[in-house]
């Protein structure tokens, strides 16, 4: 397989937006300029980040460059997972079935619904009273 060249994918989560750069490399991340640990604190958006290369079998291949916004930390590791699952199938369409299988190529499309006149939330209503 020849050497693959930086592939530049985009991942989306509700109101986040990654932008991510993936090059041949050590395995390095790089989040806003942080490292992976320093932005995503929590172990569970780590493992949820990592999840396309562990599938693919390509950590350690790749150093990874990430430019995220909007959201919060949740919606932006959902973001980031999507975005890196895309990339490693730009480089090589052979993972597609492993990607697909696993759930990882699905763009998680809720959003959240916007508050109604004359009620406290989206969907919730005052109490009601009969006298």
């Amino acid at each position: 397989m020849a050497k693959p060249s930086p592939t530049q994918t985009v991942g989306r989560r509700k109101r986040s937006v990654a932008r991510i750069l993936l090059k041949p490399g050590s395995g390095k991340w790089s989040v806003n300029g942080r490292e992976l640990k320093d932005y995503f604190p929590r172990p569970t958006h780590q493992i949820r980040i990592a999840e396309p290369l562990k599938v693919t079998g390509s950590e350690g291949i790749y150093d990874i460059t990430i430019r995220v916004a909007g959201g919060g930390l949740t919606g932006q590791a959902d973001s980031v997972r999507l975005g890196v699952a895309r990339a490693l199938l730009k480089l090589d369409g052979e993972h597609k079935a492993k990607l697909r299988e696993h759930g990882l190529l699905t763009r998680d499309a809720r959003q959240v619904e916007r508050k109604k006149p004359g009620r406290p939330g989206a969907r919730k209503r005052f109490q009601f009273s009969k006298r």
